[in-house]
Parts: structure tokens; sequence; C-alpha cells
């Protein structure tokens, strides 16, 4: 897939299949987290992957949208010493869902209301803070990338206007 169309066409995805993702995929993902660029090569983060059932509905408890983490197929919190180095990890966790989209594995990024809530289901020591919980799963709903060019899919995306959020001062 071309770079600009897997950015232009991937959307934030909250409904899955119900459709494992293959070992060989979750570990392409993984791995795509994993060659993230960080400040000076720390790759300051360590990514859960949470497959227990009761874990998992624990966790499900302590996001924004609990039915991301219920439906998805792939569960990874991505966590880093006290919750820190948040570019570095969204670089990472980019890296996964782009690299998710493509296989053709829909995700989601997954805000957390209270941290410590999220970090005590993880059962997190002190020195160890989450900073996403990301979700994949194939969509209930597919959506071909190919179906459109990038410029289209851009047009359609629900966001401001380049113009509007790029100055040159």
């Amino acid at each position: 897939m071309d770079t600009y169309l897997a950015i232009a066409s991937k959307r934030d995805t909250r409904a899955y299949a119900e459709r494992p993702v293959p070992e060989d995929v979750a570990r392409r993902i993984l791995d795509a987290g994993r060659v993230a660029g960080s400040a000076k090569n720390r790759q300051p983060w360590r990514f859960l992957v949470v497959e227990d059932a009761a874990l998992r509905e624990s966790l499900a408890g302590t996001v924004y949208e609990p039915g991301n983490v219920r439906g998805a197929a792939l569960v990874v919190a991505v966590v880093t010493p006290g919750g820190k180095y948040a570019f570095d990890s969204g670089r990472a966790a980019q890296n996964m869902m782009l690299a998710a989209w493509n296989e053709g594995v829909a995700s989601c990024p997954n805000g957390m209301p209270d941290v410590e809530a999220t970090a005590a289901a993880l059962d997190l020591g002190e020195e160890e803070r989450p900073v996403v919980v990301l979700t994949f799963g194939y969509a209930a709903k597919e959506r071909n990338p190919a179906s459109r060019s990038a410029e289209e899919w851009s047009a359609r995306a629900d966001r401001k206007p380049l113009d509007e959020l790029v100055r040159r001062p």
C-alpha cells in the first residue's frame, strides 16, 4: 500500500468483526512499534499484550470507550517509565496502527480518564504508567483503501482544513 494512501484512508475503528488477528500479523504490528524512532534510541516503551479475558474486562472499564477493548481481537497497552515519553510512544503507536492497516487490520487508540486506574488494572509497578491502550481487529464494516485516491480520502476526512492548521511566520 502507498504510505500516503494508508495515512489518508486509515480511520479509527470501534466496531470489530469476531475474527482473530493471526499471530504473524500481530507480530508485525508489534514489531512496527519496536522499530519506531525514539530520543537517543532509548525505546522507553513496553508493549503489554492483554489476552486474559478477566484482565481485558478490567482494562475495558478504565478507557473512555470500553467496547473498543471488549470487541478487539488484539489489545496492546503502551507503557513507559512514569508515563513519560509521550511523543516517542505516539510514534510507536502510530507505527503499529499503520502497519495494522497495511495488513487490513483496523485500530483505535483509547484514552484513559484515570491513568492510575488503568495502571492498577494492568498491575503495573510504581515506575511504569500507561500512555495509551491500542485496540486492533478486522473492522465489522470493511473499508477498502484502494476504493479512493489518497487525495479523495483526505478531502473526505472530518478534519480542519490544512490552511487553518499551517502557518508560515
